[in-house]
């Protein structure tokens, strides 16, 4: 997710809210199902103006941050995945050509380690295996230098692998 304005609408609601940094991170703590919550190192990271802040942040840590501050996940956060309806290209394409639109739902390693019970190190292990066939493992989608997954396109991948 990529901080709205910079990370102003947050570090507002966190004044209102009377929050300090140490203060929200607790408070994540709390509401988070699994009592980890965020450290106060990273909310800082996520809702500071300074030169070590970060734009982008995981989903998980946007809805914490939303939740601590009872407001709804958009008044702080937008999706850091822009798709266009339309193609910028200046050569023209014929309907059918050229790539696909990205899947409506991506997942960063992370994501699809938690929903396929397996290790990031075995997805890695796998991504290898199908490079050192020639191949693209099925579901892997390069954002820019970071790596996202279409989940369906994996699990499909999968059952064709088993059934072979």
């Amino acid at each position: 997710m990529r901080r709205r304005d910079h990370g102003a609408p947050i570090r507002k609601a966190m004044k209102a809210a009377g929050m300090s940094v140490s203060l929200l991170a607790a408070k994540t703590k709390e509401i988070d199902p699994t009592g980890e919550g965020l450290s106060p190192s990273y909310v800082g990271f996520i809702v500071g103006g300074g030169k070590s802040v970060r734009e982008t942040c995981s989903d998980r840590a946007a809805q914490l941050i939303a939740a601590a501050l009872d407001r709804e996940i958009a008044d702080f956060f937008e999706d850091a995945i822009f798709r266009l309806d339309e193609s910028t290209s200046t050569r023209r394409t014929e309907p059918g050509e050229g790539p696909t639109a990205l899947p409506e739902r991506l997942m960063d390693q992370a994501e699809l380690s938690r929903f396929l019970r397996k290790s990031m190190s075995w997805i890695d292990a796998q991504i290898q295996e199908a490079r050192a066939r020639g191949e693209l493992w099925p579901g892997l989608i390069y954002v820019g230098r970071s790596r996202r997954f279409d989940p369906a396109a994996v699990l499909e991948g999968q059952r064709l692998q088993r059934s072979a």
